[in-house]
């Protein structure tokens, strides 16, 4: 299968996002690393505006072929590269570039006006309120909240479309309805009273995670004869987990600000879900953005088991206040995601060739 090197300069751009992410992830851990002013503080909008931001209306882009949607992934990755210079300017292309997400998922609920895409929408437009509240200046560890959202309803909207098959009942997809709306209303509240605004967001990926063990194809697929099938099954199933997780802490501790804590319970989504979740769907994704099929290697299990295990050092560094350790688990995070990006390459590239 040929390659298609079209779309390459963008998921160039999304890469490079997530390099200057880690990197600045890297330094707010205390590593001691060259830097440049601003780059520690872009660490959040670098992964998920930049990074994700780039990459999710990329792929909705090439799902739906109207030229217009390409500029949206180009103006987010602008918006993330003005952000290390020029941060005013950053932010406002990427609020524009969350707007344009917005406008690409109204095309495609108009087409298919169906949960799954309803949801979708919804977590494009947690996106653009986080972004606009942090252009007016609010807080990060309140707008962190919008953010979650976004990521979750996205990804959860997406395995929701897959896990039809399974035909769930109007019970099933009435609950999932109430958790996604619960999210909601914890981004809302936390925006005016942290405490409960908190816990509802902590109570919401508790069910949710519960729900999609419970509901999703991967439970399914976890004991698949298909190597490749039965792998992001297992990444699936780990990121559920990981969600809960991040709730459990949330709803347990309520409102925090910053500290060992905070990384905990923040990293426990965006990394043991959402990274984990990218390492499962990056299979999918990939082949139909390039035109090339990932040949599935045993070797895929080493990046995502040290992603796991390099989680739980960094969050019991974190339970018990041990910086060290919480800095090598940090550290242990992106060799994690580099290991999966030159493997992710090196396979696509076999499996063009296959």
């Amino acid at each position: 299968m040929k390659l298609q090197f079209r779309f390459l300069p963008i998921i160039f751009l999304a890469i490079l996002a997530l390099l200057f992410g880690m990197w600045a992830g890297l330094l707010r851990m205390g590593w001691n690393w060259p830097a440049f002013d601003n780059l520690a503080a872009a660490h959040g909008p670098l992964m998920v505006s930049g990074f994700l931001g780039v990459l999710i209306p990329l792929e909705r882009a090439v799902a739906i072929r109207q030229k217009w949607m390409f500029a949206v992934p180009i103006l987010a990755g602008a918006g993330w590269a003005s952000l290390l210079f020029a941060p005013a300017t950053g932010a406002v292309l990427l609020t524009l570039g969350s707007l344009g997400t917005l406008a690409i998922l109204g095309v495609m609920v108009h087409r298919e006006p169906h949960i799954h895409t309803i949801t979708m929408l919804v977590g494009a437009l947690t996106w653009v309120v986080g972004n606009f509240l942090w252009l007016l200046g609010m807080p990060v560890f309140q707008i962190v909240f919008w953010w979650i959202a976004f990521l979750v309803l996205t990804i959860g909207s997406e395995r929701l479309e897959l896990s039809r098959v399974l035909r769930p009942t109007p019970n099933q997809t009435r609950l999932f309805g109430f958790l996604a709306a619960a999210l909601l209303a914890g981004a809302i509240v936390a925006s005016v009273e942290l405490n409960l605004g908190s816990r509802l967001s902590g109570f919401a990926m508790l069910g949710l995670s519960l729900w999609f063990l419970r509901n999703d194809l991967a439970r399914r697929n976890i004991h698949h004869p298909n190597p490749l099938t039965r792998y992001i099954a297992i990444c699936l199933f780990g990121g559920f987990i990981w969600m809960g997780i991040s709730g459990s802490l949330f709803l347990y501790f309520g409102p925090l600000y910053a500290g060992p804590l905070y990384d905990a319970a923040l990293h426990a989504v965006f990394v043991g879900f959402v990274i984990a979740m990218i390492f499962g769907h990056a299979p999918i994704i990939f082949p139909a953005i390039l035109g090339a099929q990932i040949k599935f290697y045993p070797i895929f299990y080493a990046h995502l088991s040290l992603l796991h295990l390099s989680l739980v050092l960094r969050i019991i560094g974190d339970l018990t206040s041990q910086v060290e350790i919480r800095k090598w688990g940090g550290l242990l995070n992106e060799v994690a995601i580099l290991l999966f990006l030159g493997l992710t390459i090196y396979s696509i590239i076999k499996g063009s060739k296959a």
